[in-house]
């Protein structure tokens, strides 16, 4: 058996799957998903395992009824949940898990990020089962990734994955929510993620998942950009496993696009949050989007925001529209005093001159 002739899969599944009553773990799904885990590993499809859950498996734990939750009560659920998922998980393989813990902070930073990769990579080659979850004991809103729908795209271009496989409760993309729309039918497949896919998701129905179909659609995006295969696939049915390892269609599949582009590319354009805006004239629209050029301080309309050197920007047109992101060689307020200057005017202005260019074209992505 082989997978679709994947060699790599990540795998994502839910609190609703882990805890489906909110109150705890339970392997009322899990049993044949971690089936499904071992067939792949037997048949030698190496898996990366993202598994949601924590707080929820830790809420029995710590004594608060109020809804929502106080952020400092989610993360003692959540250091209490831990350990709990971990040990549900490690109870049906017989082979070694290893516990990953991220935050967008550790994926944003460029050594860090290469650090996961090694991580990931050594474990598997070690036939270890990396779990992994988003630090929800130490996350703030700034440092999260926010759901790990979206934390799981992410780790499947970190780790060079063929597949992502994203476990919900439902079958599927609908064109409508079918608990609510009888008529609705399912998407067998997506060839191209385009606004009318967006407008077809709805948000989340558990109260103790941050994801939704909508998140779903973002890492299908994120991850058929990369060249990766994604699968919206029913995570409480176990024939929806059997399937899979028949390899006969089950689910939505998202088509991967043929043109990948780099890990760094993606990189910037998916694990960086930006803190402002740089505003291009039209000739550097013209340059940074048709000719693949730098973008230089001549070409620089204005900015917004207070973002220092080494942060991610947005560069937008005037209009607003944004057309890409990179990494600044200058702060806002440097940037400020050169915008419109020749790159030999620079050092007149500013009294040096640590860059001849505002963004590097390595060091920028297209949208």
């Amino acid at each position: 058996m082989a997978v679709r002739g994947w060699k790599r899969i990540v795998l994502k599944v839910g609190s609703a799957l882990i805890a489906p009553t909110a109150n705890g773990c339970s392997t009322r799904y899990l049993l044949s998903i971690a089936r499904f885990i071992a067939e792949c590993r037997a048949a030698g499809t190496e898996v990366v395992l993202v598994s949601s859950g924590s707080v929820a498996a830790g809420r029995n734990a710590i004594s608060f009824k109020q809804l929502p939750l106080p952020i400092n009560v989610k993360q003692a659920m959540a250091a209490v949940g831990q350990s709990r998922m971990m040990a549900s998980w490690s109870q049906l393989f017989d082979f070694d898990c290893a516990q990953i813990l991220l935050t967008h902070d550790d994926l944003k930073d460029r050594r860090r990020y290469l650090n996961i990769d090694n991580t990931l990579k050594t474990l598997l080659a070690n036939g270890v089962l990396p779990i992994v979850n988003e630090n929800d004991t130490v996350a703030t809103a700034e440092l999260k990734v926010g759901d790990n729908d979206n934390l799981a795209a992410m780790v499947a271009i970190v780790a060079d994955a063929d597949a992502l496989l994203i476990c919900s409760d439902i079958d599927g993309l609908y064109t409508a929510n079918p608990r609510t729309t009888p008529t609705a039918t399912l998407l067998p497949q997506v060839s191209s993620i385009t606004a009318d896919i967006y407008a077809m998701a709805g948000g989340s129905h558990h109260a103790i998942g941050t994801g939704g179909m909508i998140t779903k659609i973002q890492a299908a995006d994120k991850a058929t950009a990369a060249g990766i295969d994604t699968l919206i696939i029913n995570g409480q049915k176990a024939a929806t496993f059997d399937e899979l390892l028949l390899n006969r269609p089950v689910g939505t599949v998202f088509l991967r696009q043929q043109e990948r582009i780099s890990a760094k590319k993606h990189w910037l354009r998916h694990n960086l949050k930006p803190s402002g805006s740089i505003i291009l004239d039209t000739g550097a629209v013209q340059a940074v989007t048709l000719r693949g050029a730098s973008l230089l301080p001549s070409g620089i309309h204005g900015t917004e925001g207070d973002f220092e050197k080494g942060d991610a920007v947005l560069l937008t047109r005037e209009s607003g529209e944004t057309i890409a992101q990179g990494i600044t060689q200058y702060s806002a307020m440097e940037l400020r005093k050169i915008q419109g200057a020749k790159s030999q005017e620079i050092t007149a202005r500013l009294g040096y001159c640590p860059s001849e260019v505002a963004v590097h074209r390595d060091d920028l992505v297209l949208f």
